[in-house]
């Protein structure tokens, strides 16, 4: 099948129960051969034939709609065609660089530099790292740490950075933790301004961004407990924390105590980012300057690897091989960034992720007052979540959350489940996703939630 031009003329087409018997065919293969760490087949039963624009097509010929979206990581949906164009020219011309200098990584750089205002654009750097946000996170600590020489983090509860050590470190989520323990040591979590369920007990109502205050007065007090650390790590939307965008006031008051403090301000950027939120980071939302901005998923272009910091020049207290690795250069990803941009720029993808997400959160809101199980709509442009309740309690039900996934995927919609207690529906829309498109998925989680009677 080629890629289709306009994709709005794939039709969803479900031939199969879920999974059909190729797909439990590969599905068996898999669980036979591969680590147990996978995770997303479990609740995914499919194997992936095709993939284009906002669709995937299993090897039983079912297609569904795909809001999971490689986990957020293909802004213009699968195989855009352009993007593969330019993919497919740099194959031809040189793929593995290591960091050499070539026109393509230069146009990469040049491209994502402009994405940032003055003055922040002509202070900024750009280090390439391993090709995973995980890297990125572990070369942005590196980096703090080098040039502060001190060593502690300052995190976030419901924070999650990634899974290697360092990132697991600095990451709320405690089960794989305690599988591995001895963590990074001086790692330090505060409150995060989830106002939902407020991990100082309280309510907007009753409080003055308290959790910015605790931060605050813990890294000015001598008694505090807390050395001024060699960074503050923040996520501007939690992501797998359940799609928790942080309050404006404690975005900004954050920042304030970072720059009295002298403290370097890394935010991670690896969901939010390339457009996620409306902006092209979500930083540029709160009216803040971080030090340090950390990108990964959606800069790949169409789910190539790549992963980098873009940070102040003076943080650059690196010598030459201080962080290194063989898959910093990779030219298909450079290539590939550097046309979904331009896709990008062209068709005022930033325009439709605002008004979409609009569309989303209106629509989304509207299925709350006729089921009972939505407890909360929330999120920011096209990184939507929605928590599912237990209608009967109203506390939060991961098994339900489950089981209106299943009855999603089993009538065309693949959505993520993830969030504190497992309970937020999860949805990354490709940034260009069309009003056609996003209406049938609002209909499928109707319909599936009808179905629970929820």
């Amino acid at each position: 099948m080629t890629v289709p031009a306009v994709t709005e003329q794939v039709q969803l087409e479900i031939r199969t129960p879920i999974p059909g018997p190729g797909s439990t065919h590969l599905l068996r293969e898999q669980e036979r051969l591969e680590s147990n760490a996978r995770t997303y087949p479990r609740r995914l039963p499919i194997a992936v034939d095709r993939a284009f624009g906002p669709y995937l097509r299993d090897v039983d010929g079912n297609v569904f709609i795909d809001f999971l979206n490689g986990a957020g990581a293909l802004p213009l949906g699968h195989t855009h065609p352009e993007v593969v164009e330019a993919v497919e020219a740099q194959l031809r011309r040189h793929v593995h660089g290591l960091d050499l200098p070539s026109p393509v990584r230069q146009e990469f750089v040049d491209a994502h530099l402009s994405l940032l205002a003055e003055p922040m654009r002509s202070q900024t750097k750009i280090h390439f790292c391993g090709p995973t946000g995980a890297n990125a996170i572990e070369a942005a600590i590196k980096l703090c740490k080098v040039h502060t020489g001190r060593s502690g983090i300052v995190a976030f509860q419901g924070g999650f950075h990634g899974s290697t050590h360092g990132a697991m470190s600095v990451s709320g989520l405690v089960g794989p933790k305690n599988q591995v323990g001895a963590a990074m040591p001086d790692t330090h979590f505060l409150p995060y301004s989830y106002c939902r369920r407020c991990p100082l007990g309280l309510s907007p109502s009753s409080c003055d961004t308290n959790c910015a205050t605790y931060l605050s007065n813990t890294l000015r007090n001598d008694f505090g407990g807390v050395p001024r650390p060699a960074a503050i790590l923040l996520e501007l939307v939690q992501g797998e924390g359940g799609v928790i965008p942080a309050t404006a006031e404690f975005v900004q008051r954050v920042a304030a105590t970072a720059a009295e403090r002298d403290i370097p301000l890394i935010v991670d950027e690896i969901q939010t980012g390339y457009g996620r939120t409306g902006t092209w980071f979500a930083f540029q939302r709160y009216g803040i300057e971080p030090d340090v901005v950390v990108v990964s998923k959606a800069v790949g272009g169409i789910g190539l690897p790549v992963a980098a910091i873009l940070y102040n020049r003076r943080l650059d207290s690196w010598a030459p091989g201080t962080h290194i690795g063989t898959f910093r250069g990779h030219h298909l990803a450079f290539a590939a960034s550097v046309a979904t941009l331009r896709v990008m720029h062209r068709d005022n993808v930033l325009d439709n992720v605002t008004e979409q997400g609009d569309w989303m959160f209106r629509q989304l809101r509207g299925l709350a007052a006729r089921h009972a199980a939505i407890a909360d709509v929330r999120g920011t442009g096209l990184m939507v979540g929605v928590e599912i309740a237990d209608p009967a309690t109203g506390q939060p039900s991961g098994t339900l959350a489950a089981a209106v996934q299943a009855a999603a995927l089993s009538r065309g919609l693949i959505v993520e489940v993830g969030g504190q207690h497992g309970c937020v529906i999860r949805m990354l829309p490709p940034l260009n996703v069309s009003r056609a498109v996003v209406d049938t998925a609002i209909a499928i989680l109707d319909e599936s939630l009808a179905e629970l009677g929820s």
